[in-house]
């Protein structure tokens, strides 16, 4: 805005508008980057939590290879009997259960083979929704999650489209899926599904995902981490958007 005003003073009017574009792009391109922290940043404010904004909240979540274990050995055996299931995996962060459709049934047990094979076997009764399963506990079970939109998620079954459609809103997760027709595994990130995997590749992957210590932030962000996160994306942006308004004026 500065360099805006100096342009505009010292008679540059190309470059006070390629500027004046620069910086409305950018609002438009960082409400949209960090849509989900704001969006969580105003349920804080308009809950009355405003002197928590100030704070930062951060908890140490150990994620050792023995939960890593247990959960692809409940994998394997459920994609080897052919038993539909989804787990979501928290990564950097605790989920704020707002973003679940229906929050399911609270069980806060130890992650266990045994014990998630057994929520997925098809007669009990939280088997068809997803499985939360937060550092070394199993958070909740039966969670109805929100579907993709995406056109090409159409073709899959309804557990792959939850698991596309929970990591799309939220980023701090991943989601395992199995398939109840063959079996085979899948994983979703951001929106994005891989498959199929096979048990090493899952092993492979949940291992680079969910570090061992992960200092996890709170689920509504503190002021100051979220003036980190736009300064941050600001920067990434700025150049790009720079280059297309010159590419334009360009030609």
């Amino acid at each position: 805005m500065l360099a805006s005003a100096l342009s505009a003073n010292l008679g540059l009017p190309l470059l006070n508008f390629v500027l004046e574009k620069l910086v409305i792009g950018c609002a438009v391109a960082m409400a949209v980057a960090l849509q989900s922290e704001f969006r969580r940043f105003l349920e804080q404010l308009g809950r009355g939590e405003f002197w928590q904004l100030f704070h930062h909240h951060r908890l140490a979540v150990p994620k050792s290879d023995s939960v890593i274990d247990e959960i692809v050995e409940a994998v394997k055996e459920l994609s080897k009997n052919r038993i539909g299931a989804l787990l979501i995996l928290e990564t950097t962060g605790p989920i704020d259960e707002r973003d679940f459709s229906v929050p399911g049934v609270k069980l806060n047990a130890e992650v266990s083979k045994e014990l998630i094979q057994t929520i997925f076997q098809p007669k009990t009764l939280l088997h068809d929704g997803a499985t939360l399963i937060r550092a070394s506990r199993i958070v909740s079970s039966g969670i109805i999650l929100p579907l993709s939109g995406r056109t090409a998620s159409r073709q899959l079954g309804t557990r792959h489209r939850a698991a596309m459609g929970i990591t799309e809103r939220v980023e701090n997760c991943i989601c395992v899926v199995v398939s109840e027709e063959t079996g085979s595994i899948s994983l979703a990130e951001r929106g994005t599904l891989y498959r199929p995997l096979t048990i090493r590749k899952l092993k492979e992957s949940l291992e680079s995902k969910l570090s061992p210590t992960v200092d996890r932030e709170a689920v509504a962000p503190g002021l100051f981490s979220l003036m980190r996160q736009i300064g941050s994306k600001a920067l990434a942006l700025v150049p790009r958007l720079l280059k297309i308004t010159i590419d334009r004026f360009s030609r």
